[in-house]
């Protein structure tokens, strides 16, 4: 009787698992994996410990109070500015960078010439590498004043969608200006990954595509971002973690005030990581307790993100396999 293929495949795998050096490959990569695991668990612990200490004497609602006052007597505090603006600065920015980002990896991969499209994808890695602070610095000393036309121009022209009606004058260190720079700051993300994801689409689905008469557009909508899908998603999800946990750029930039607005364009509202940086130094030993119960809730929001991501991604067999 022949052997069949799967038990061959069998016969190989029994094989490679006598080995020495598969099994400390083996051993090895199951423990980092299982080390990733418990130390996961331990930040979740650690945090969970600390906000239980610190929500059991709040005097208020944690998750709807608009003021933040560890130190009072009783003590006030609550994450409702802090996740409205976290939530909202990142919406601006993957509204801004998403689109952005899959048209600058598309002209990388498929339309620039060869000698442009490696000096700019050069580029594009490089901002990458560039710190958050040298952004918020840039954001606060730049950005800021220049954005003062389009805030004029949005106010005079869309104020009358509410969100884009500037109520109070000032500078425009808003949540709008926020979205902005954190779109800035994550672009570099998302388009080096969707780029890397478009260079491996099969270039057999391509030429067939072309060979049928298919326009370059046609063939990057039927063949490119089909098999980039889960790419796209996962670097966009990439960049959101980036935006909701941006900490000194934002800090920079935002004039935070604990109050919930409509108005994008008006200074207010606040993030999580931003909160934390601007007070941590200065809180007593209740006060750093109610920053971490603020921490873990960004940690969860983060898991959430990232566990709604794969599921997006697996809900489908087009998106799993070679293209995830």
């Amino acid at each position: 009787m022949a052997t069949t293929t799967p038990d061959i495949q069998r016969s190989r795998r029994a094989k490679s698992a006598s080995r020495p050096g598969d099994r400390i490959f083996s051993g090895l990569s199951r423990g980092s994996g299982i080390t990733l695991l418990v130390i996961m668990a331990a930040i979740a612990g650690f945090l969970t410990y600390r906000a239980i200490l610190a929500i059991s004497k709040d005097s208020t609602n944690f998750f709807t109070t608009f003021e933040w006052n560890p130190a009072g007597n009783p003590p006030v505090f609550g994450i409702a500015v802090l996740a409205f603006g976290t939530i909202v600065s990142s919406i601006i920015a993957m509204l801004i960078a998403v689109p952005v980002a899959i048209g600058i990896a598309l002209f990388i991969s498929h339309y620039a010439p060869r000698k442009l499209a490696k000096p700019l994808a050069y580029v594009v890695d490089l901002l990458a590498a560039v710190p958050s602070i040298i952004y918020g610095l840039w954001g606060a000393i730049f950005l800021v004043p220049y954005l003062d036309g389009l805030n004029q121009w949005l106010d005079e022209y869309l104020g009358w969608t509410y969100l884009f009606d500037k109520a109070n004058e000032g500078p425009a260190r808003s949540l709008f200006t926020v979205g902005i720079l954190l779109a800035i700051m994550i672009l570099p993300i998302i388009t080096n990954v969707t780029r890397e994801v478009f260079l491996q689409a099969p270039k057999m689905h391509e030429e067939a595509a072309l060979a049928l008469g298919a326009t370059r557009w046609e063939v990057i909508r039927m063949s490119v971002l089909p098999f980039g899908r889960s790419g796209i998603i996962s670097a966009s999800m990439l960049g959101l973690g980036r935006a909701l946990g941006e900490t000194m750029a934002v800090a920079v930039v935002l004039s935070p005030s604990f109050l919930i607005s409509g108005h994008l364009l008006d200074p207010g509202g606040g993030t999580f990581a931003q909160n934390i940086a601007a007070k941590f130094n200065e809180a007593n030993e209740y006060g750093r307790d109610a920053l971490i119960a603020s921490g873990l809730v960004l940690f969860v929001i983060t898991l959430l993100v990232n566990g709604a991501a794969r599921w997006i991604i697996g809900r489908r067999k087009e998106y799993s396999g070679a293209a995830a």
